[in-house]
């Protein structure tokens, strides 16, 4: 029965979602579609040569034939009854069940787009997975899809429940507002430390702790309806009608957004009702100084799901990026609750029913192959010294690889330890300051999100950008030099690396003299 299971799982992951989940054919950049540029997402058991495939490499009219004209399609799968096939497809590729289909079109950072026939009723989540198979991603739970309106400067993470039809309902026919699939460390990241994204003095809990809580039970009183927390700060608020802002004292409740019009007193008679978070949405506003005047760039804003003006935006701006963080993630718990804790497990519960590993990787153990004979290494010490040597050995092979027609040189051999960090998805070569803390705030505020890329200001050196406490902070690697062999450094030469990879390998294990080690790398794809 498990050789079965085996060759259910190879059949359907590499054959029916890898070639029938909507096949990108899409234009890049914002060019437009022409013609058929998508496949329609069809029965996980529809063979990849069956004689409707064929129909799809023609106009549209091609697919309304008659089924009759095909003849029946054989079962690929005799050994099963058709009610275990049928279950074994809802099971993995529930999202196909539905027959009605639509467009979508989705953005990467570097601006290419694929166009995608999907099921009506697919969500963020789904959006995700699919790009994350076609793309050959890495699956850490981090890749998420987001709405961006370019006419108003906004944009906000879409979560992994929402319908993305109905998301696009909202934006009208002329409407220039596009889809983008980029990484967000930050997206769940409040549930493992909350009491990073809830500074104490923002808070205030009804609860019999006397203030006094935990990791688990901060996040618990947002999830639960009986407890009351509530966020109250200052906040620029930009005046209905005119340019100007203005300082008020605001109260994030259950119940909507209020302001103070006397100081910072919550009395009832002096709170003023500004919006709640049933039929709105909350975005980040993307050039909120240039765009909006706002007096700083940490603006954000309430939308109404179903209005696109900019008159009907409530505009907000906090005074740095902590508090910003701080008052988006409340309202996205407020509107959202239980179920964004149900998006966040959701992952992890699948990964549990049904682990990747197999038996075999189970039972790995360390061998030595030096010698004659090859033996098992007991010792743990010895087995990781090895695998050091091995990844030295294959890090040389790769330099060689790397070098130019013909024996390398020793110069040349120089070039290609340089230049080995090229290929890296951390890397990403001539990125200017701005552009890297542009790109680093885009996947998330959280510690050891890093970059490496060129410096500007030096050609010779290379700087590490990394964020800690929600702040982007760049470090410059300087090459060192020493008996005509070149180095790599972030502190002065004490600490040297043959090349960056080496160094980002050890930063990655070791904290050193950077403020956290480096943890997520900011990654960005060609659609």
């Amino acid at each position: 029965m498990s050789a079965m299971n085996d060759s259910l799982d190879e059949t359907h992951t590499s054959g029916s979602l890898g070639e029938k989940a909507a096949i990108f054919r899409g234009a890049r950049g914002s060019g437009s579609v022409v013609g058929p540029a998508f496949i329609p997402l069809r029965s996980p058991l529809q063979p990849p040569n069956a004689a409707v495939s064929t129909l799809l490499k023609g106009n549209r009219k091609g697919r309304e034939v008659d089924d009759t004209q095909m003849g029946p399609v054989p079962n690929p799968f005799p050994e099963l009854l058709p009610s275990t096939v049928s279950l074994v497809s809802e099971c993995l590729l529930p999202w196909t069940k539905t027959s009605a289909t639509q467009v979508i079109k989705v953005y990467s950072e570097d601006n290419t787009s694929r166009a995608v026939e999907v099921p009506s009723d697919i969500t963020a989540r789904d959006i995700c997975q699919l790009f994350i198979l076609k793309n050959h991603c890495i699956d850490d739970h981090s890749w998420t899809l987001f709405e961006q309106i370019p006419h108003l400067s906004i944009e906000r993470t879409i979560e992994d429940h929402e319908s993305v039809m109905e998301v696009q309902s909202g934006w009208g026919m002329d409407s220039q507002c596009c889809l983008y699939f980029r990484k967000n460390y930050a997206k769940y990241e409040f549930f493992k430390k909350p009491l990073d994204f809830f500074p104490e003095h923002m808070v205030s809990i009804s609860s019999e702790t006397n203030g006094i809580m935990n990791h688990s039970q901060l996040i618990q009183t947002f999830l639960s309806s009986s407890s009351c927390p509530e966020i109250h700060g200052y906040l620029h608020a930009k005046e209905h009608g005119r340019k100007s802002w203005k300082k008020f004292y605001f109260v994030l409740r259950r119940s909507g957004l209020y302001f103070s019009n006397k100081g910072t007193s919550k009395e009832p008679r002096h709170l003023q009702f500004i919006a709640e978070f049933g039929d709105s949405d909350i975005y980040t506003l993307l050039s909120a100084k240039k765009v909006y005047g706002a007096p700083t760039d940490y603006g954000f804003c309430v939308k109404a799901s179903k209005s696109n003006s900019a008159r009907d935006l409530k505009l907000l701006c906090a005074d740095d990026e902590q508090t910003r963080t701080c008052w988006v993630t409340a309202m996205r718990l407020f509107k959202y609750g239980m179920q964004l804790y149900q998006n966040f497990i959701q992952p992890y519960q699948k990964q549990k029913s049904s682990p990747m590993r197999s038996i075999s990787e189970n039972s790995l153990v360390a061998m030595d192959f030096s010698g004659h004979k090859s033996r098992v290494i007991e010792n743990p010490s010895e087995a990781l010294s090895v695998a050091v040597e091995e990844g030295l050995s294959w890090r040389r092979k790769s330099c060689h690889r790397l070098s130019s027609h013909g024996s390398p040189s020793a110069s040349q051999s120089s070039m290609s330890n340089i230049a080995i960090h090229v290929a890296q998805p951390w890397f990403h070569s001539k990125l200017s300051r701005d552009e890297a803390q542009k790109l680093i705030t885009q996947q998330g505020l959280i510690d050891g999100v890093f970059l490496v890329r060129d410096s500007q200001s030096n050609p010779r050196t290379f700087v590490l950008s990394l964020c800690h406490t929600q702040k982007i902070k760049h470090f410059q690697i300087v090459p060192v030099e020493e008996n005509s062999e070149l180095f790599y450094s972030l502190d002065d030469g004490h600490t040297r690396f043959t090349d960056l990879l080496q160094l980002v390998e050890f930063y990655q294990l070791n904290r050193g003299v950077l403020p956290c080690k480096l943890k997520h790398h900011c990654a960005r794809i060609t659609l």
